[in-house]
């Protein structure tokens, strides 16, 4: 059960309050700044349901404020049980009673019409969120194994990794996604897509598999950063679940072995 949050405005040092009937301002009271973040508990993810359909929910495995102070608990909790919930959600109408509604959701994306811009939007919105979400973690990681071979191997060093994926992101106009990706030779490769696109479908600039994404939409961080989208970007790049990537890059690799 969520609890009920009050906002206020805040002006430098002073709490603005309002009367709720008329909007008059009624009582200016002088408060000190908050100095660390409040720990508020919105909500569990526990909690939140899709409506019944052949595509749910991937579980979010640390409560909303785990990411804290780097994703805030409201920014986490808006993005994964309204933006991800209505995708997840408006996907599966699109595809009650047609040849997609069965059909795994990589197969949906590689074979949709993109004149279908319902199904376009909402498939890539679902998949997009579902990847986003399965590779964010409390604890900040760096990639080992396999993945880090590669990526040595690949780039050069993590470093030089890190500034490519940052730059991309940074650069990014608008709303859209950077990801890492396993292409069709099997390479890494960091490339972007516009709005909820991917890798994946039939216009992608480098078409591949995808192992990790940060979404750059303003939703994903605007509560906690306004236009300060790089700190943001920062702040993702600390939360990257590398043991994750680790192991979608393998399954990612398996594809490549079978075209």
């Amino acid at each position: 059960m969520k609890k009920n949050i009050t906002r206020f405005c805040l002006l430098t040092s002073f709490l603005v309050l309002f009367s709720c009937n008329d909007n008059k301002l009624t009582e200016v009271v002088e408060v000190p700044l908050p100095t660390k973040e409040e720990k508020i508990t919105i909500g569990s993810p526990d909690d939140v349901k899709a409506e019944p359909g052949s595509f749910g929910l991937t579980k979010l495995p640390f409560a909303y404020d785990g990411l804290a102070p780097d994703i805030r608990s409201l920014t986490l909790e808006t993005h994964y049980s309204k933006h991800y919930v209505t995708y997840t959600n408006n996907l599966n109408k699109e595809i009650v009673s047609t040849e997609y509604e069965n059909m795994p959701i990589e197969d949906i994306l590689k074979k949709l019409d993109l004149n279908n811009a319902k199904l376009r939007q909402n498939a890539g919105g679902y998949y997009n969120h579902t990847l986003y979400f399965n590779i964010l973690t409390p604890k900040e990681q760096s990639p080992k194994d396999t993945l880090a071979g590669s990526i040595n191997k690949e780039f050069g060093s993590f470093n030089n990794l890190t500034n490519q994926f940052k730059g991309q992101a940074t650069k990014q106009f608008g709303s859209g996604w950077v990801w890492l990706v396993v292409d069709k030779l099997g390479k890494l490769q960091v490339t972007t897509t516009d709005n909820q696109d991917n890798p994946l479908m039939k216009n992608a600039l480098i078409p591949g598999t995808p192992i990790l994404g940060i979404d750059l939409w303003e939703h994903a961080y605007y509560l906690d950063y306004q236009n300060r989208k790089g700190s943001y970007i920062d702040a993702f790049y600390k939360h990257i679940n590398w043991e994750k990537a680790n192991e979608n890059y393998k399954e990612a690799l398996k594809k490549v072995k079978k075209v």
